[in-house]
């Protein structure tokens, strides 16, 4: 797999019926190695290990309904009353991150309605604050630490 922009960890893979799965630890469970799914392995662990984030609070692959359409948040960042807090999309490391990404997000955050969102392709990140009062947001220079949300 492609070396990304985050740090390294430990990862467990294992091989089932000839296809590359990872483990991932927030669902508890190997899922199969895509470049994406080595993208939000590398990214939960950062946030996890590097910025403080719990994991009991993070979820992957999160459903959302839109009408009788079933959509899938990468990953969902909830307050310890269970509200989302951060939205985080991620692409493939080959694929650039475009407007048509961000707007990807943005449509599942009509429905979350979270501060923060993040899109990565585990060589770029970006992470944007949303001030709802002002109907605005705000691009951060790095990802906060959880302490700091």
């Amino acid at each position: 797999m492609t070396p990304l922009n985050l740090p390294p960890y430990d990862y467990r893979l294992r091989t089932l019926k000839g296809r590359q799965m990872i483990l991932d630890n927030l669902r508890h469970r190997f899922v199969a190695l895509t470049p994406e799914e080595w993208v939000r392995q590398h990214f939960v662990h950062f946030l996890v290990d590097h910025k403080g984030y719990p994991s009991a609070l993070l979820g992957n692959e999160v459903a959302l309904q839109i009408g009788d359409k079933t959509l899938r948040a990468d990953t969902v960042l909830y307050t310890p009353t269970i509200q989302p807090r951060m939205i985080v999309e991620y692409k493939a490391p080959t694929i650039e991150i475009t407007q048509k990404v961000f707007d990807q997000i943005v449509a599942y955050n009509l429905l979350l309605h979270a501060d923060y969102l993040i899109v990565s392709n585990g060589m770029h990140h970006y992470c944007c604050k949303i001030d709802y009062e002002k109907r605005g947001y705000t691009f951060l220079k790095d990802i906060p630490v959880y302490s700091q949300l």
